[in-house]
């Protein structure tokens, strides 16, 4: 489930694209290599079903506007490792779907940039830009929660 809320807008779509996982894992149990780990298998499934959903559900987003990147203190790194997975999960969750997604694939699942471009249908530039402009994003999102933090 941590897996499909990554890639996913909310509750609801999670368990959707959980489902339809299992179900794909199921109808596909004869082709698993017993040799391999079920589990890197499964989530493979998985990454690959919240990319489908994404493809099918995209046109229902609101693209947010193209952020102009702000420059930011260099302590962003303290601040970060401040955070709990939780925090970031959660803020991970404010970037637009096209910047979430081309953000966990290539961050956090490993995928390489022309492994993003292919699943996305993007080019690897554009994997690249997105990814960039996630990470901006998110920095001013961390900058704006630490401006709040002090306040209190």
């Amino acid at each position: 489930m941590s897996i499909c809320l990554r890639y996913t807008a909310n509750e609801e779509d999670a368990i959707e694209v959980l489902n339809d996982g299992f179900l794909k894992a199921y109808r596909s149990l004869e082709k698993f290599d017993s040799k391999q780990s079920f589990s890197a298998w499964f989530r493979r499934i998985l990454i690959n079903t919240a990319i489908n959903h994404y493809h099918k559900t995209k046109k229902h987003y609101n693209h947010a506007p193209i952020e102009t990147q702000a420059d930011v203190a260099s302590n962003t790194t303290s601040i970060i490792s401040q955070l709990s997975y939780q925090e970031i999960f959660s803020l991970i969750q404010y970037l637009p779907p096209m910047y979430r997604t081309v953000f966990n694939l290539f961050v956090i699942d490993g995928y390489s940039h022309e492994d993003v471009a292919q699943a996305l249908n993007i080019s690897v530039g554009t994997s690249k830009s997105n990814l960039s402009r996630a990470r901006a994003q998110l920095r001013l999102m961390i900058k704006k929660n630490e401006r709040i933090a002090c306040k209190v």
